[in-house]
């Protein structure tokens, strides 16, 4: 079985790891076991801890999709990380494969999505409609390989499902993703979603914090390592001066 997470970055206040797809990140109705309990496991065996271990959730992924989360060790670090997410002070950054090429190299995307809790899905409207949320990103076009496409995707708010159904809605449902339209399931029942990194201005210590998560060992992800190219942090500085 691979490793359900990797450790990215580790301090007093934060840990950050990379999630492998399949895992959930915090407990529900299938009662499986979570990233929150695999990480606690880590901290009680690393630092010798009695009792239990404090972790506190900051936000999700999606069980099928794989990348970086972030996770406060201190009630202090909660607060503070809960803070920087509300005021948007972190800047997220994803890599998506699409069968289907954007219509723009570039673009900001916004919908107004409802969620069926029931179902667990979420619509995209064009328009407000009643318990509709906004939702923004934006997502540029980074090259093809094997006819399918990468999108780099930087998220201005953080809905449920948001950059799934947006792309989809967009008509270039990510691969793997049959709840928002892609024919066909990855072996693997993943989807090639992946929170590849995140920077923000760590609120304790208050230095930059940038940390960036490795592809899932899988051939088809691995060649898409091809399209990544250096200026993008460049881009993040500027994006955060």
């Amino acid at each position: 079985m691979k490793k359900p997470f990797h450790v990215i970055y580790e301090d007093n206040h934060l840990i950050i790891v990379n999630k492998a797809a399949g895992v959930i990140v915090h407990a529900d109705k299938t009662g499986d076991k979570t990233l929150e309990d695999y990480v606690k496991e880590y901290i009680k065996e690393k630092y010798n801890k009695p009792g239990d271990v404090f972790l506190g959730t900051i936000h999700r992924l999606d069980r099928p999709v794989s990348g970086l989360i972030i996770f406060a060790r201190t009630s202090k670090g909660l607060e503070r990380m809960n803070a920087l997410f509300k005021k948007r002070d972190i800047q997220k950054t994803y890599w998506a494969v699409t069968q289907r090429k954007p219509p723009k190299k570039k673009d900001k995307l916004t919908n107004y999505l409802v969620k069926d809790h029931e179902k667990n899905v979420v619509t995209a409207h064009d328009y407000p409609v009643e318990n509709a949320k906004k939702a923004e990103l934006h997502y540029r076009y980074l090259g093809t390989i094997n006819k399918f496409h990468l999108l780099e995707i930087e998220p201005i708010t953080g809905r449920p499902h948001q950059i799934r159904v947006q792309l989809a809605a967009m008509g270039c449902p990510i691969k793997g993703d049959l709840k928002y339209g892609y024919p066909k399931p990855n072996r693997d029942a993943s989807i090639n979603l992946h929170s590849r990194r995140v920077y923000f201005i760590h609120p304790v210590k208050k230095e930059p914090v940038l940390c960036r998560a490795a592809l899932p060992e899988d051939p088809f992800w691995e060649e898409f390592l091809a399209l990544d190219n250096e200026d993008i942090k460049d881009d993040t500085m500027k994006f955060l001066h």
